[in-house]
């Protein structure tokens, strides 16, 4: 019996396009990893020094008003965070003085449908999907399902992240705090 042999070129293009979406999907796993493993100083440094780390208000509103279903930056927002104000929330974590997360919180960051939209040559669009999963104490059990519009943007030290919006699916938070990491 003879055997039929397919040969198939892939466009450099192509090969091109899968090697940024496997890095760009190896970023993310790593971003988790850190922040489950509690390494808040390693995490804040893949955030650009002119980041802007926004989650909006989400509210229900009828279809027509579904341009307002989100609050904008500089209305009210669950973060509105610039770099400091990153650096400031991850050394509180380390002082022992924040009572939200002391014990520690145990964390579950998966992160999904990773897609590019855009690439400008020094920046990426790109939107994820997260599902952040939290146990703390002995009992206590958050969840928030979600999606993030980030700008990645390329340095000599790798993908870093100079915006990042995260759009919470839930419009009533049940959590005793928001004291984690999207």
């Amino acid at each position: 019996m003879e055997t039929m042999r397919l040969e198939t070129a892939i466009a450099p293009e192509k090969i091109a396009a899968m090697y940024l979406q496997y890095e760009v999907e190896r970023f993310y796993t790593h971003e988790a990893a850190l922040l489950d493993h509690l390494r808040f100083e390693e995490w804040v440094d893949l955030f650009t020094d002119d980041t802007a780390y926004f989650m909006p208000i989400r509210r229900t509103v009828p279809r027509r008003n579904l341009s307002r279903e989100f609050t904008r930056p500089g209305e009210m927002a669950f973060f509105d965070d610039d770099k400091a104000t990153l650096v400031g929330r991850v050394q509180k974590l380390g002082t022992g003085t924040a009572w939200a997360e002391d014990p520690p919180s145990r964390t579950r960051h998966l992160v999904t449908n990773v897609r590019i939209v855009e690439d400008s040559g020094t920046e990426l669009t790109v939107e994820t999907c997260f599902h952040l999963y939290r146990t703390r104490l002995k009992s206590e059990i958050d969840e928030w399902i979600g999606r993030r519009e980030d700008v990645l943007r390329r340095t000599e030290e790798g993908f870093r992240i100079a915006r990042r919006h995260i759009y919470l699916d839930q419009t009533i938070l049940l959590s005793q705090n928001l004291s984690n990491f999207f």
